[in-house]
């Protein structure tokens, strides 16, 4: 492991130096006999002289003769410099950087030289195992992995721990160098339900398994020829049949799937008016409800006029900025999205259900906010909140079972009626 000259031999280590993937490594090599390598040149290279690692030259690190793939990532250390004792360091670790190294120092004319072996390793993704389908007299399973250097051990195995000797396995390399696997085994005792696919690191001794379960029905089954002739002549009687009805049955498709177009319409409009009805119902019912609560409403509101401050011990307000992305395109926002009109360019408006969100949602407490309507009986609006999941671009009502709980004004035929709660 060292070459001896007159004045001194450099000495490496005996084993080879384990490298992870991604980590750093040292290379140390050192003097015997031990003396001062500070005035020193001291180099690491690859298989040749010019393939530069790292040198170290009139006391400083040489960085022009380096390898490119080397740059950035090498830094000598030099604690122990004066005891004849140096190494360098590489970092972000690469699977080209597996392989020979040798460590080089001279002093004057006087020179020696050591080797180092670099072993990088890594482990790679986990197995992915799935079946292929049948093969043969039995199942085709196939076992994937990548990511792994160097090329990784591949065995299969049966519930009992028994290696599958015989599989097919292709290996390849991705620009990185590092190793992918595709191994192929054919399962032909129905018997066995269970195979696990193992990738093995040898270097770093670390293995990953994946394991898949094969159900009976997979296996093919024995056939005799009688059941052969009648299998064919059942499927060219069945082309046989499709190809005559084809055509008929083209045409027919044609119009039942026109017919369950309009069937669905129907049922569509038919829910919405039942939907529309229910809710005129319940608003009607609920209408009545407040008449009747309406003499305990005054007083308690008469109270609450005495007491301006009570929404602020009981709730927290909630400042409403509104989302433009979620309004109707006959909105209208102000800059700071905290006000909506209509537009004055919507003449024709067929849909009256024009909405927009709030920006944030309330997810939990008690909250109020205040709001300010202008034109407020001359027009029909709802202020509230809806589920986030709610479905704003169909013909909707305002009601809890649609996922709103709204307040909200309709404008009645010659008179002025109260909001509405929907």
């Amino acid at each position: 492991m060292s070459v001896s000259t007159e004045k001194f031999q450099v000495i490496g280590p005996v084993d080879p130096i384990v490298a992870v993937l991604g980590g750093a490594i040292t290379l140390p090599c050192s003097l015997s006999p031990a003396m001062n390598a500070e005035n020193m040149e001291l180099r690491w290279f690859r298989s040749i002289f010019s393939e530069v690692v790292f040198i170290y030259q009139n006391q400083q690190e040489q960085k022009e003769k380096q390898m490119p793939q080397y740059k950035g990532r090498t830094s000598l250390v030099r604690d122990f410099l004066t005891q004849g004792v140096a190494a360098v360091l590489i970092d972000r670790i690469q699977a080209s950087d597996d392989g020979l190294y040798i460590c080089f120092f001279k002093n004057g004319d006087f020179y020696g030289e050591a080797p180092l072996e670099v072993k990088v390793a890594g482990v790679g993704s986990d197995p992915q195992v799935h079946i292929e389908g049948p093969q043969e007299d039995g199942i085709h399973v196939v076992c994937t992995a990548s990511g792994w250097f160097p090329k990784p051990q591949v065995q299969w195995r049966d519930p009992s721990r028994e290696k599958f000797l015989a599989f097919s396995e292709v290996h390849a390399q991705d620009a990185e160098g590092l190793f992918s696997v595709e191994a192929s085994l054919v399962v032909r005792d129905s018997s066995v339900r269970n195979v696990t696919c193992s990738i093995f690191n040898p270097i770093l001794v670390q293995e990953k398994v994946k394991a898949i379960f094969i159900p009976e029905p997979f296996f093919p089954q024995a056939s005799f020829p009688w059941m052969q002739v009648f299998v064919v002549s059942l499927t060219m009687l069945m082309l046989l049949s499709l190809g005559a009805g084809y055509f008929l049955q083209k045409e027919h498709s044609a119009k039942v799937q026109e017919w369950k177009v309009w069937k669905t319409l129907q049922q569509a409009k038919e829910e919405e008016e039942k939907e529309w009805k229910l809710a005129m119902k319940e608003a009607d019912e609920f209408q009545r409800d407040l008449v009747s609560l309406g003499v305990c409403s005054l007083s308690a509101w008469r109270k609450a006029q005495l007491y301006a401050d009570w929404r602020k011990e009981h709730f927290q307000i909630w400042s409403v900025t509104l989302d433009p992305d979620s309004a109707h395109p006959y909105l209208a926002l102000s800059q700071e999205n905290m006000r909506v009109t209509m537009k004055d360019n919507c003449e024709d408006l067929s849909d009256d259900r024009c909405s927009v969100l709030g920006a944030k949602g309330i997810m939990s407490g008690r909250c109020y906010w205040e709001i300010e309507i202008s034109n407020r009986y001359l027009s029909k609006w709802a202020v509230g909140v809806c589920r986030e999941d709610v479905d704003r671009n169909r013909k909707f009502i305002e009601r809890p079972r649609k996922g709103f709980w709204a307040v909200g004004y309709t404008l009645g035929s010659g008179s002025v009626k109260p909001p509405q709660i929907s």
